[in-house]
């Protein structure tokens, strides 16, 4: 029997919009990639019948133990893994195709209420920042050592931060004579250095998410997935993202927009238009925001947005 144990601070975003959008066939298989306190799989599995299947994916071990400890259901397969595993997983389980997958970007509420993850710079915590802690470097070992040029190249592309380079100087000028350790410690340089602010932003908010995304690789690992999804998903399958920084969004609507387009045929080759080759994708209404009500329950859902595709039988 299925549990709630998401807690009242975490509210899973755009939530009834995103399980809507998969379209459940209640003896189907779905994949929820980003399992994080398990809001979207409780609510996908109030709709399946006892045949269904949910293949939950997270790559923080945190979320992966309080899941299996918490939420018992035979209809539910939980794995530590990074969706960018996602062929990888479902051939282990002997699972060919599936009805829909969903994915909820960036980093969840419970990772950033724990001030010892380093996501946050409304707390006091180590600069660790790695959705899995025992993956990869931490932002303090890498801001320790990266020149002031990669720094600020960071820091622009990901964060889109326009004092990028005074930002980068200050944080290597900070280092020299101190070793950053801590989110508070960083966000004290950062805010010296980003002359201007945003109404309703900390100054710290781009570099800090500038960081995280390369930490974590993020878009690197939506880049690898989106193929994936699109050879795993059968005919009429959904695909459904929610993201939440522009970053995240544009790769996401290009490659909706690029694979809902028919292939293009090389210049000069004659092909008569029944043997075309027909769109992989057909795009699924338009981008959906989170409304007033979510905004004001969930501040996090500003910034949010839900787009759909579905596959082809091409």
């Amino acid at each position: 029997m299925a549990q709630s144990f998401h807690s009242d601070i975490h509210h899973s975003v755009l939530l009834q919009e995103a399980v809507q959008a998969l379209d459940l066939r209640p003896e189907g298989i779905y994949v929820d990639g980003t399992f994080g306190r398990g809001g979207h799989s409780q609510r996908i599995l109030q709709e399946m019948a006892p045949s269904g299947q949910i293949v939950a994916l997270d790559r923080d071990p945190a979320a992966i133990a309080a899941g299996r400890q918490a939420l018992q259901d035979p209809r539910m397969i939980l794995r530590q893994a990074r969706f960018s595993q996602l062929e990888e997983v479902l051939l282990s389980l002997g699972i060919t195709g599936v009805d829909g997958i969903l994915l909820d970007l960036g980093v969840s509420s419970p990772q950033l209420d724990q001030a010892e993850r380093g996501f946050s710079f409304r707390q006091e915590g180590p600069l660790d920042m790695r959705m899995d802690p025992g993956e990869g470097m931490t932002a303090a070992t890498w801001l320790n050592q990266v020149d002031e040029k990669e720094l600020a190249e960071v820091i622009h592309k990901l964060g889109e931060e326009r004092f990028a380079r005074q930002v980068a100087r200050a944080i290597i000028q900070a280092r020299a004579q101190r070793p950053l350790e801590t989110t508070r410690q960083l966000a004290q340089i950062v805010a010296t250095a980003v002359r201007t602010r945003e109404v309703g932003q900390d100054p710290a908010t781009r570099t800090f998410q500038a960081i995280r995304l390369h930490i974590n690789r993020e878009l690197d690992e939506l880049a690898a997935v989106l193929p994936q999804a699109l050879r795993v998903l059968k005919s009429g399958g959904r695909l459904v993202i929610i993201s939440f920084h522009s970053l995240e969004d544009r790769l996401v609507k290009h490659y909706f927009q690029a694979h809902s387009r028919p292939p293009e045929i090389p210049r000069g080759m004659a092909v008569r238009e029944s043997d075309r080759p027909a769109p992989l994708l057909r795009l699924v209404g338009r981008a959906q925001r989170a409304g007033r009500a979510e905004v004001v329950r969930n501040p996090r859902s500003r910034s949010a947005i839900l787009r759909v595709a579905e596959r082809t039988g091409a």
